[in-house]
């Protein structure tokens, strides 16, 4: 069970840290509107990112002999997805297509939630990612009961609440010395990181032992 909760957690962090679009309207609303606009279009991305957590679990679920049978060559394959999706976020410019919002007298979160939501729901490739990281951490809660699912999802919530409160906190103190272009940094630094758990689960999935030892 403690195994299914870290796992959720760190698929939920590593869905939710990259600097893209979601990422950076939270911060433009962060810095426009304040701090719980921000908040609250996280919040939208996040239902997004658990609609689809939970489409790709169910789909998992009636396949899941086939994922035991062959594990190891999921997981690595999984792992080579991930290493391309790392390299994606450290070479993406998160200012490319920044265009900050004019500030105005809108105070209405529901607005802020709804198109976060949308905006976030329209990019279905996500389910990729999702079966990579289910893949590389053999994630697949489903299979061991309903309190092992919850208990995963619940971790994969806690990450993802954690962060976008995180990031529209830190943006709205730091307001008055936000630099921009430190986002880049943090895209690579993200990259790498998911470039590292790629690189890892190939390692364990080629030597499986390197645990045991």
């Amino acid at each position: 069970m403690l195994e299914t909760i870290a796992q959720g957690f760190i698929i939920g962090l590593l869905v939710s840290l990259p600097m893209g679009p979601i990422n950076m309207l939270t911060i433009q609303r962060t810095l426009n509107r304040g701090r719980w606009h921000g908040f609250v279009t996280g919040l939208g991305a996040m239902l997004s990112d658990i609609a689809y957590a939970s489409v790709t679990l169910v789909g998992l679920s009636f396949v899941s002999s086939f994922l035991t049978t062959h594990e190891s060559e999921l997981q690595l394959l999984g792992s080579i997805i991930l290493i391309f999706f790392g390299i994606g976020v450290f070479a993406t410019n998160p200012l490319k297509d920044w265009k900050p919002d004019r500030i105005t007298g809108e105070t209405r979160y529901v607005k802020d939630f709804v198109s976060s939501f949308l905006l976030t729901f329209s990019n279905a490739a996500i389910i990729l990612v999702y079966v990579a990281l289910y893949a590389r951490f053999s994630f697949n809660p489903a299979a061991n009961g309903w309190n092992s699912l919850l208990a995963g999802m619940g971790a994969f919530v806690v990450a993802a609440l954690s962060w976008w409160y995180l990031l529209s906190l830190l943006v709205s103190r730091l307001r008055k010395h936000f630099n921009r272009r430190g986002l880049v940094q943090l895209n690579r630094i993200i990259g790498s990181m998911l470039m590292l758990v790629g690189v890892g689960g190939i390692a364990l999935s080629i030597f499986p032992g390197l645990l045991s030892r």
